[in-house]
């Protein structure tokens, strides 16, 4: 589920910082420019957790930022294919269950990957699964602990095509990094169920 991603890059430490002990004030930089943003093809950035290497602070003409080339390792949110991971549903509609972590919202479950025998109750605004015709029915409720497979990851450039308003609204709008995952076999869905 996490993973640990060594980046080198250049950061800068600003003039109101130098109190700081140095590699306090390079970790404050890093974790500023870095946590909670996903890099492409990498994942979601939570924060830094350690530092490899750092060369020696250059002042930049004009601003007094002091410019330091670093090396560290990052703490990085990416499950793999195949990995069971814990939720919660946030919504559901006819096309499938989205569900959130504690710091993540962007996995969906769509209908094609709950078991079979489930179906959308259009009052309720929530998926059942009828595990035999004579018990009632297992709901999928909105804000339970659910358990489920990672089955894919959807990554989104948010590069905008052009300068115009529209567009680089719509590349804020879209998630860059997705995950779609599966509530098919045995012990996902509901950890109530499996208890």
């Amino acid at each position: 589920m996490f993973i640990l991603t060594k980046i080198a890059d250049l950061v800068q430490i600003r003039p109101d910082h130098f109190e700081k002990p140095s590699h306090i004030a390079i970790e404050d930089s890093i974790n500023a420019k870095y946590s909670n943003k996903v890099i492409q093809k990498i994942g979601l950035c939570i924060c830094m957790y350690d530092l490899l290497w750092a060369s020696e602070g250059l002042i930049g003409h004009g601003s007094g930022m002091v410019n330091v080339n670093v090396e560290f390792r990052m703490i990085v949110f990416r499950p793999f294919k195949g990995e069971t991971i814990f939720g919660r549903i946030s919504e559901a509609d006819a096309n499938g269950i989205s569900v959130r972590t504690d710091f993540f919202e962007d996995i969906y479950i769509d209908y094609k990957e709950l078991p079979e025998n489930t179906e959308f109750d259009h009052n309720e605004k929530a998926w059942k699964w009828m595990y035999d015709t004579e018990s009632d029915p297992m709901w999928y409720d909105k804000n339970e602990m659910v358990r489920l497979q990672v089955v894919d990851e959807t990554w989104q450039d948010q590069t905008p095509d052009n300068t115009e308003q529209e567009t680089v609204d719509k590349a804020k709008r879209q998630s860059p990094y997705g995950i779609k995952g599966s509530m098919m076999k045995e012990g996902l869905g509901v950890c109530l169920w499996w208890e």
